[in-house]
């Protein structure tokens, strides 16, 4: 190998852009319209335009990236993660292309990939799991019908999945339906494939997982632990490694089981194996991603293994960096910075980065495709940043986090970096003898302290301010005013203010995030109840809903499917 194409962007580009660096390879970077000017572009050897915005005509496009992997006289491709990077197809095109792919087999793609194939190699082998369907399931009926034979809640999940989308958890049978027809949307926005399948969903579980590496001759070790069980919508949000408090027992239960798995299937190159937790410590076999993992840096930092570096070796020919299961040393934590409002229910907040200050110190990594100025695209994932802090131990991990996230500066949008601010102060985190969070610890326990919480309130949009000099009690201050209110008092003083200020009609009923309208669950004309589901807006490839501000009659519907609407945004009325 002597040129790396990478079919991605943001911050997986970067670090793999870095990783062909050290390894002495040549990288090609591709980019969308909108991703222009980003840092990966400019950092790597040579970049082309994939020409487009949208995911499908940019970095899911096959015969673009093809193309230019060909035109760059590139010799190999690097996925990173998400996109195309568990698509069995793609990994097929391009071997047939004559290049060669940094991951895992097509077949192993296919066996493992698919959720239901992974689960039956994983019954084959004897790993530990929970009931689930036999095969995919094709209609909300079918999910219907597994919900009461086993019993609820179940998810339902997209077989080609991974990172949370394309899965929905029902805990009522009034909800199958449209949370089947979510899932299938979810999984086709994101990975081109509308396969599902359900399987009984474990209450309260933590979620932890096993990073190998593999060189397809049988060779299979595990580089270390993580535990990723703070989540919200299914998504992780914390990492740490090695997953702490496990028993010896499970420890070697996940560690015998996933090498099983992938020997069993073949297995070359880098891949995770995830498992649930429950609360009476038996575990159940979750899924195999076949790709680098987002949170890969805590293992790197705890093992010593680069797993970019071992990813480039592997496909090389190389084998493994080395030869038995490396012991963890100290621990480390890693906080995915993310656009999204953790005061709105951790909406996706697309906007421009205005200041972009990372921390530093002993045991501080930061991970980024962002600078100052950049633009976050709505199309996009939502992740800016990712902050890993490493100890000596898990307390001291800690303290260093605090230090890293309190210098974190980022500001010109919403960011989850509050959150992270209270999450490890929170002794449900951070005690001594156990681990107190789970997969949905923070849609349910931590809900209410989240609405509490006047740090994480929801952001407003910036406005533009103006300051003037007043005398106030005799005493010279200067006063900073909105640009539209210092308007208002050039005009004529408090009643011009006053004046200046718009009248909201309770009626109106706006959109909760920035996105694009999936669709409407009601019709023009229904009567609906505060509360209740109306709109599905998607962004950042994660659905969300609108809901009923007040009861009444729905009115006025101003937006329609493929519709682009901002936050705030009026899009109907409810009349009382």
């Amino acid at each position: 190998m002597h040129k790396v194409l990478i079919a991605n962007r943001g911050e997986i580009a970067v670090r793999i852009i870095r990783g062909c660096s050290d390894a002495g390879l040549d990288s090609v970077a591709v980019y969308a319209d909108v991703d222009a000017d980003a840092l990966h572009v400019g950092l790597a050897t040579e970049a082309y335009a994939l020409g487009g915005n949208s995911p499908a005509d940019t970095y899911l496009n096959v015969p673009k990236l093809l193309a230019i992997a060909r035109r760059a006289g590139a010799d190999a491709v690097h996925p990173g993660y998400g996109f195309l990077s568990e698509n069995a197809d793609f990994a097929q095109a391009v071997q047939d292309a004559g290049l060669t792919w940094i991951g895992p087999s097509p077949e192993s793609i296919r066996m493992l990939g698919n959720k239901v194939s992974a689960r039956e190699i994983a019954v084959r082998v004897g790993a530990p799991l929970v009931p689930g369907s036999n095969g995919t399931v094709d209609s909300a009926a079918q999910v219907r019908a597994f919900a009461e034979e086993h019993g609820l809640p179940v998810a339902i999940k997209a077989a080609f999945g991974g990172g949370g989308r394309g899965m929905k958890v029902v805990w009522e049978l009034d909800a199958i339906e449209e949370s089947f027809d979510s899932a299938v949307r979810e999984s086709v926005a994101a990975f081109g494939r509308d396969e599902c399948y359900v399987e009984r969903f474990l209450h309260k579980p933590r979620h932890v997982e096993a990073q190998i590496l593999a060189d397809g001759n049988g060779n299979v070790i595990v580089v270390g632990t993580r535990d990723c069980s703070l989540q919200r919508r299914n998504q992780k949000l914390v990492e740490e490694a090695p997953a702490p408090f496990l028993t010896a027992d499970q420890r070697d239960l996940i560690y015998t089981s996933a090498k099983a798995i992938c020997r069993e299937a073949g297995y070359v190159g880098a891949g995770t194996v995830e498992y649930l937790l429950a609360d009476d410590g038996s575990l159940s076999f979750l899924e195999v991603n076949t790709r680098l993992q987002v949170e890969h840096p805590i293992t790197e930092e705890t093992s010593g293994v680069d797993l970019v570096l071992a990813q480039l070796a592997i496909a090389a020919g190389d084998g493994l960096p080395v030869s038995e299961d490396p012991v963890s040393r100290g621990h480390s934590f890693e906080f995915r910075i993310n656009a999204e409002d953790p005061g709105r229910g951790f909406l996706p907040s697309p906007g421009t980065v205005t200041t972009f200050t990372v921390p530093t110190g002993p045991g501080i990594r930061v991970d980024t495709g962002i600078r100052s100025g950049d633009a976050v695209a709505p199309q996009f994932d939502s992740l800016l940043a990712k902050l890993i802090v490493t100890g000596a131990d898990r307390p001291q991990a800690l303290r260093r986090a605090r230090r890293a996230l309190a210098e974190f500066e980022i500001v010109g949008l919403p960011t989850v970096l509050g959150f992270h601010r209270a999450v490890v102060d929170l002794p449900s985190f951070t005690g001594p003898d156990r681990l107190g969070v789970y997969t949905s610890w923070i849609e349910t326990e931590f809900a209410e302290q989240l609405a509490a919480d006047s740090s994480l309130i929801p952001a407003v949009p910036a406005v533009s301010r103006r300051t003037i000099t007043i005398e106030l009690d005799g005493r010279r201050v200067a006063l900073g005013l909105p640009e539209n209110l210092f308007g208002g008092l050039a005009q004529g003083g408090a009643a011009a203010v006053v004046a200046s200020i718009p009248k909201v009609d309770p009626a109106e009923l706006r959109s909760t995030m920035s996105g694009t309208v999936v669709k409407w669950l009601v019709e023009a004309g229904a009567t609906v109840v505060e509360g209740e589901a109306l709109l599905v807006l998607e962004a950042m490839k994660m659905e969300s809903t609108v809901v009923a501000h007040r009861s009444g009659t729905l009115v006025g519907l101003l937006v329609a499917e493929g519709d682009a609407v901002p936050v705030h945004a009026i899009v109907a009325g409810i009349e009382a």
